[in-house]
C-alpha cells in the first residue's frame, strides 16, 4: 500500500481521519465506554474492566491519546485518563454537520 498524501488534505480532514482510524478498534470503543461510566480512571482500572493485558490496554490508551480524544494526567506514579471533551465535540460536529447536508439534499441515492 502506498503513502497517505495527508497533506492535500484540510488539517480538519486529517483530524477527523485520526479520530476515526483510532475509534476503529472496539477495545478502544470499550475504554471509550468505560471512561463515560467513570469519568476518570487509572491503566489499572481499565485492565481489570476489559480483561486485556496491561501493555495491550496501555497501546490502545496511546492511540487513543494520540488522536486526542482522550487526556492524560500524572497523578503520583500513575497516569490518570479522561475523554477529551473538545476532541469529540469536533467529531460530534463533523457528523451533525454531515447529516444536515444530507437532510438538505434529501438524497434518493442508489
Amino acid at each position: 500500500m502506498g503513502a497517505t498524501k495527508t497533506e492535500i488534505f484540510t488539517p480538519k480532514q486529517n483530524q477527523i481521519a485520526i479520530m476515526a482510524k483510532a475509534l476503529g478498534h472496539p477495545a478502544r470503543i470499550a475504554i471509550i465506554d468505560y471512561l463515560l461510566k467513570v469519568d476518570t480512571c487509572i491503566c489499572g482500572d481499565i485492565v481489570n474492566e476489559i480483561k486485556l493485558a496491561q501493555p495491550t490496554i496501555s497501546q490502545h490508551l496511546k492511540e487513543l491519546k494520540n488522536a486526542g480524544i482522550i487526556k492524560g494526567n500524572i497523578s503520583g506514579t500513575a497516569i490518570c485518563y479522561c475523554i477529551d471533551e473538545k476532541a469529540l465535540q469536533t467529531f460530534q460536529k463533523y457528523f451533525n454537520n454531515m447529516e444536515t447536508k444530507l437532510e438538505k439534499k434529501k438524497l434518493n441515492c442508489c
